[in-house]
């Protein structure tokens, strides 16, 4: 999804691929039968039965996702309970929690909610123990911030005070949050700062005192600030093009973690300690040869000392600086239920005594156990998804290769099991972001279309993070171009290899992908045989010009890596970027999916490319989801794109799918569906409304 790295919303979120890899890779995947059956949709995009694991601090309950009256909500056991002795806390009917928290005295759950996509979060509390109210099978969750068209921010659950959270609210400047200061008991909500100084992110050490906060300067730069009585202190600072970003205090008071490459001509992210008096900052952790970036801290939840860090580079590794947690942690691997396994701590409790860790991998979407350190035993929890058939699901391969210009460009493959690695149909899908990236692991994505009979390659185009700030900046400014052309290269790649069929290739990605699909059936209509476009943006002026107010703290960043509009340049590449502007090239077959409250990538966007095919009498199917936004969250809706973009391939690439659809998903699909013609009218009723007083 288009780049959201404000602290905001949601509980703040091999070099060579030659024939011989193409046959080991077929191998691995091989069944003696050919292909696996077809999995059911609803086994990948339906809510899963349980996800979402967390421990209270005090060890007593283990929290958990499950469906309550078909929609996503939080349930809660104690901890050495059977989960059919659960029970439900929240009974939201209007969309599915998604993320929670604890509170340090464990007794409350916060989670926050938006109104159909919008991105306008509201923050609640749940009283853990609490009475049902009458009539309800669940206790109250109150809202704490009950505002509409505003965003909450959390920036700290204080330790010494449980019943306070720190948040911050921009209902007065819906550019900048002011700080506040509420009573999770009593919903009591005070101001303590007003925010008239740019300041994207609050700081307090363990004692619950405002110590730091990072401002974003007007020309993208980040400046960490001192909090003192009479005001503000700069201590370091980063430019538009550099991290720093504060982590945690340090038990001493003085000294604070902070992720950084800036200054002294550090290329990859590390985690720093920095002295709050002195401004000097001394490296403390960085991945081995420092080639790749810390992707993040491991703080202890008994001392708050950095306990340790982890990285990606082709899969997900550790380093640990507490040798006791290391040895746990070793003990968790030595202990997995099966080879191949990765291994997540979940989160612990505060004394350090119970975590939770989850096993998973490429074919594994999870199987999360509980482990007693004192005893050093795991328990069995529950698998994410336990009806998936795992042996039917595709193992996906880090590969590299090269570049227009010789950069070499790190990506995953997954090959479709059972099936020779030779002419296969090939859906490419570049993540969104675009400052993000792809990672080894269980996708629901890339295992639906390999289920399918499609092989699978997602790129880690420059412009990815995760690689170093070199890599970050050869993507500035490189939408549809050098960042297209790392993707278009892949794809000839594995057509070189003899891999992919050169006439079955598929585009798909969501936000920056779903621009990259749009993007590669514009720039390199040749390449492409069916293109689906997710959420993504059409012209990249109307983009850059109406990102969502909250993204003030990053907006001089998202112009200076994406193009300026205010200059005669910025504006001549950005419009040459722009698929809206070459429709005639485009003769790909393509879908276009949309939420209709989308913050980020409005509707309009989508709007406009359909209207402009269908002016030029070209075929396009539209979809659009009244009560979706930046992605899609409800089952039903998922289930009912997939549905679309199965049948479409199928139609285009000659792939297996699913014929049968459910009442309900059917239903769906047909209250998705836009018809062309009518969005001249859907136009004429956004602008009466935009008109009335």
């Amino acid at each position: 999804m288009l780049a959201r790295t404000v602290r905001r919303c949601i509980l703040r979120g091999l070099i060579l691929l030659l024939v011989p890899l193409a046959a080991a890779l077929g191998a691995a995947n091989s069944t003696a039968d050919g292909p696996p059956a077809l999995i059911d949709r609803q086994l990948f995009f339906g809510d899963p039965e349980i996800s979402g694991a967390g421990i209270s601090p005090d060890g007593r309950f283990i929290s958990f996702l499950r469906p309550y009256h078909g929609v996503r909500n939080i349930w809660v056991k104690l901890r050495d309970a059977a989960f059919d002795r659960a029970r439900p806390v929240t009974a939201d009917a209007s969309r599915p929690i998604g993320q929670y928290l604890w509170s340090q005295d464990s007794r409350f759950l916060l989670y926050t909610q938006d109104q159909g996509g919008d991105e306008n979060f509201n923050l609640y509390a749940v009283e853990v123990t609490a009475a049902p109210e009458p009539g309800n099978e669940v206790p109250p969750a109150r809202n704490l911030t009950n505002l509409r068209g505003v965003t909450t921010a959390l920036y700290f659950v204080a330790r010494n005070n449980p019943d306070i959270v720190y948040i911050g609210l921009n209902d007065r400047d819906r550019a900048w949050d002011d700080l506040y200061e509420v009573h999770l008991s009593t919903g009591q909500k005070t101001l303590l700062k007003k925010n008239d100084e740019r300041i994207s992110f609050w700081m307090f050490d363990l004692g619950g005192n405002l110590r730091l906060a990072q401002r974003a300067a007007p020309n993208g730069d980040t400046q960490i600030l001192r909090v003192d009585p009479d005001g503000y202190k700069q201590i370091y600072q980063c430019t538009v093009f550099e991290t720093c970003n504060l982590l945690a205090f340090d038990p001493d008071g003085r000294h604070v973690y902070l992720m950084t490459n800036a200054g002294r001509g550090t290329n990859a992210i590390h985690i720093g300690l920095l002295d709050t008096m002195t401004g000097q900052e001394r490296p403390v952790v960085s991945a081995p040869g420092g080639r790749v970036d810390i992707a993040s801290a491991v703080v202890s939840a008994q001392t708050q000392q950095l306990v340790g860090a982890m990285y990606f580079d082709e899969m997900r590794h550790y380093i640990w600086l507490d040798k006791s947690l290391e040895a746990d942690y070793r003990f968790v691997r030595q202990h997995t239920p099966a080879a191949g396994l990765d291994v997540l701590p979940l989160g612990g409790t505060r004394d350090h005594r119970w975590w939770l860790v989850t096993f998973s991998s490429d074919t594994e979407p999870g199987a999360t156990y509980l482990l007693d350190r004192q005893t050093r035993t795991l328990a069995f929890q529950f698998s994410v998804r336990q009806a998936l058939p795992r042996p039917s699901l595709a193992r996906m391969q880090p590969i590299r290769y090269r570049s227009s210009d010789a950069l070499e460009i790190p990506a995953y493959l997954t090959l479709p099991v059972g099936v020779e690695p030779r002419g296969l149909p090939l859906v490419v899908m570049p993540h969104g972001g675009p400052w993000s990236r792809d990672v080894w692991g269980y996708n629901p994505w890339t295992q639906f279309f390999a289920n399918r009979g499609l092989a699978v390659l997602q790129p880690n185009f420059r412009g990815s993070t995760g690689y170093g700030k070199r890599y970050v900046d050869a993507g500035n400014r490189q939408w549809g171009e050098k960042m297209q052309d790392d993707i278009t290269a892949g794809v000839r790649d594995l057509i070189a290899k003899g891999i992919v069929d050169p006439h079955r290739v598929a585009i798909f990605g969501g936000s920056y992908g779903g621009y990259a699909a749009l993007a590669g059936v514009t720039f390199t209509p040749e390449l492409y045989r069916a293109a689906v476009d997710f959420v993504g943006p059409t012209s990249l002026i109307t983009l850059v010009t109406s990102l969502p107010p909250y993204w003030a703290p990053i907006h001089r960043m998202f112009v200076e890596r994406t193009g300026d509009p205010a200059t005669p340049e910025g504006r001549a590449q950005l419009a040459r970027q722009s698929p809206l502007n070459f429709v005639q090239r485009i003769h790909t077959p393509m879908i276009v999916i949309q939420g209709a409250n989308d913050p980020r990538v409005k509707r309009e966007e989508s709007d406009s490319i359909v209207r402009a095919l269908y002016e030029r009498g070209f075929p396009v199917e539209y979809l659009v989801a009244d009560n979706e936004g930046h992605g899609f969250v409800t089952p039903v809706s998922q289930q009912a794109m997939w549905a679309e973009i199965e049948r479409f391939f199928a139609a285009q690439l000659g792939t297996r799918f699913q014929a049968t659809v459910p009442p309900q998903v059917a239903e769906r699909i047909a209250t998705l569906k836009v018809e062309p013609a009518h969005l001249n009218a859907v136009e004429s009723q956004r602008g009466q409304a935009k008109s009335t007083p």
